[in-house]
């Protein structure tokens, strides 16, 4: 079906008493009135008739779909909800993605349908807003979207709200008719809408809580729902920080408003204040609290619009977990300034800069001065600055990836993060790096040699093998036989636990581990670190009593003979103290570093 141009002319009149109902400063791009379904389909558009997109401040409108759902008269009406969006709730990205996380925490075994939720709650928030304050027809555009009869509990709940929002009789927007549940239920959500009307994100969770026992049972509002899922896929194509640390508010908003406090303390929920008093701030701060696991952080973001595999998930997850540990950006340091050292004469020509002829040189050369043939320039020199240069490792790390270790796109994995953390900071410093995921035979990945594409690092850490143990030696052979001499130094890492001794085993030539090993140490000429998770006692005399004997005697032999550092980890957690601290001695001479947890031998 396509739409007629006079609809799409009247829209389009209406952008800018839309957009004055809010401020007479509000500035957003015009709306994208699409004519046909083919053409709402290329926004993105599907389901509803309108919908945002938060990362362009977009408006959408499938005018096909307005006609279909007949409300072709409320032009006003809906442009001014869908910029509510922009400019109330949920406003950016970020703030959508936090109500998110709230209302998952509030929808314990229906996660799945906190977008429709958070799309219900801030659709109300706007909604009363323009209703009461800008004298909108919105209550006649639910009119004319119930026209097809009620639906199930939650969208009889969510229009009752409404009527007792705005003092209307029971049923007149098409809802249905409520027992004593649903009413009390509806009283709560006025309640609710009118007191965090401003602290909009702390009601949020709340008003998931509230709506938590009917969608357990509700299989027929989803339908009628749809019309208004105006920011389902809102976050399309965008990239939300802070969402790896749960936020101090999520557990404690997860409650039934029945169990609020503030609200219990609210005289009237319908006697047109939409604003609670002041009272003191209690319980906010900045602090927050346990992180994410990765696949937490992955549906979070998927269930803001963010179409991510669990691999691309783990990328920003381990990105921005990394980022609080990082060193600073170094600045470049600049040779002490010399004065200029003249160095000679040479010819100057007619074409070059007039101002660097040397008149008085050429006059005592020859009296008669002829461009070109007598006329000469000064040569000038600086004399060299006693700031000496520093130049950053190159970073080769190897990171174990075998069934001991945690998958990084599901768990938290401690080595991943550690790795990132040293990688990216070495990556600040101008430093490249070669990054190898490793686990049995065969089972290896890792960057196409010293890189300095930061996405490339994260992508060969983030992923997973977990299968046996076997050390790649022949990258780390055909690497260094492959460096250039006189390349910049390179430290080797290896983050393991006792079966970093395969390192020390025959490679498929049936050479020696132990002569790779000494002959990448000389060549990379930045020295070589084996971070591994060891039992306590580890290089103590009689430790050959243990399982482990042969390993850790490889281990000892190791740092004695060939002079590997060996930083033993009591705990995988401690890696995040020793990365921090490794990056600041070695890329950030001059920045504090933070005391590292685990033990180094």
């Amino acid at each position: 079906m396509t739409a007629p141009a006079s609809l799409q002319a009247q829209w389009e009149a209406a952008w800018p008493q839309a957009l004055a109902v809010w401020s007479k400063f509000t500035r957003l791009r015009p709306p994208r009135l699409c004519l046909t379904g083919a053409e709402a389909q290329a926004e993105g558009l599907s389901g509803s008739f309108a919908m945002i997109r938060l990362v362009d401040q977009a408006v959408v409108v499938s005018l096909p779909q307005v006609m279909d759902c007949g409300v072709e008269p409320f032009a006003v009406e809906v442009l001014a909800h869908e910029i509510g969006h922009h400019v109330l709730a949920p406003a950016n990205l970020t703030d959508h993605a936090r109500m998110l996380a709230r209302m998952r925490r509030s929808l314990p075994t229906v996660e799945h349908h906190a977008p429709m939720v958070a799309n219900l709650y801030t659709d109300l928030l706007i909604n009363d807003r323009l209703q009461r304050g800008a004298s909108l027809r919105i209550a006649d555009v639910y009119r004319a979207l119930a026209k097809d009869g009620s639906g199930g509990a939650v969208w009889t709940l969510y229009l009752r709200i409404y009527e007792l929002l705005w003092s209307l009789e029971r049923g007149s927007l098409g809802g249905g008719r409520t027992d004593d549940r649903l009413e009390g239920d509806a009283w709560l959500g006025t309640r609710l809408v009118r007191s965090y009307a401003r602290d909009w994100l702390d009601g949020s969770g709340r008003f998931a809580a509230l709506l938590l026992p009917h969608l357990l049972k509700d299989e027929k509002s989803s339908m009628l729902v749809e019309r208004w899922l105006d920011t389902q896929n809102a976050g399309a194509g965008g990239e939300p920080s802070g969402l790896v640390e749960e936020e101090a508010g999520e557990r404690d908003g997860a409650i039934h408003p029945a169990a609020d406090p503030e609200l219990s303390e609210c005289d009237s929920a319908t006697d047109g204040d939409d604003t609670k008093a002041p009272v003191e701030a209690k319980g906010q701060s900045d602090a927050h609290g346990q992180a994410r696991e990765p696949f937490q952080y992955g549906e979070l973001l998927r269930a803001a619009g963010i179409q991510l595999t669990d691999h691309e998930a783990a990328v920003r997850y381990y990105r921005e977990r990394a980022r609080p540990h990082l060193i600073r950006f170094p600045s470049r340091r600049v040779p002490e300034s010399a004065d200029p050292l003249p160095e000679g004469l040479e010819p100057w020509d007619i074409g070059q800069p007039l101002d660097t002829a040397d008149w008085l040189q050429s006059v005592l050369q020859s009296p008669r001065v002829i461009p070109g043939m007598t006329t000469v320039q000064r040569v000038w020199g600086t004399t060299e600055g006693r700031e000496p240069k520093r130049e950053p490792l190159d970073l080769d790390l190897y990171v174990d990836s075998s069934g001991s270790m945690p998958n990084p796109q599901q768990l938290t994995s401690f080595l991943t993060l550690a790795g990132a953390i040293i990688g990216l900071s070495a990556l600040r410093a101008g430093a490249r790096v070669q990054v190898t995921l490793w686990s049995g035979k065969h089972q290896f990945i890792g960057t196409d040699g010293f890189v300095r594409d930061e996405t490339e690092v994260l992508r060969v850490l983030t992923g997973f093998f977990g299968g046996a143990t076997a050390f790649p030696i022949h990258v780390l052979r055909d690497t260094y036989a492959r460096r250039r001499p006189g390349a910049r130094p390179a430290h080797i890492m290896v983050i393991s636990d006792d079966g970093v001794s395969t390192l020390f085993d025959l490679d498929e030539r049936g050479q020696s581990g132990w002569t790779v090993a000494a002959t990448a140490l000389e060549r990379a000429g930045g020295g070589g670190t084996l971070v591994l998770n060891l039992p306590p006692m580890w290089d103590q005399p009689g430790r050959n009593t243990s399982y482990l004997a042969q390993s850790l005697d490889c281990i000892c032999r190791a740092r004695d003979e060939q002079g590997w550092h060996v930083h033993r980890v009591a705990d995988w957690a401690d890696l995040v103290a020793f990365a921090r601290e490794f990056s600041r001695r070695n890329y950030a001479p001059g920045e504090e570093a933070a005391p590292a947890a685990g033990r180094s031998v």
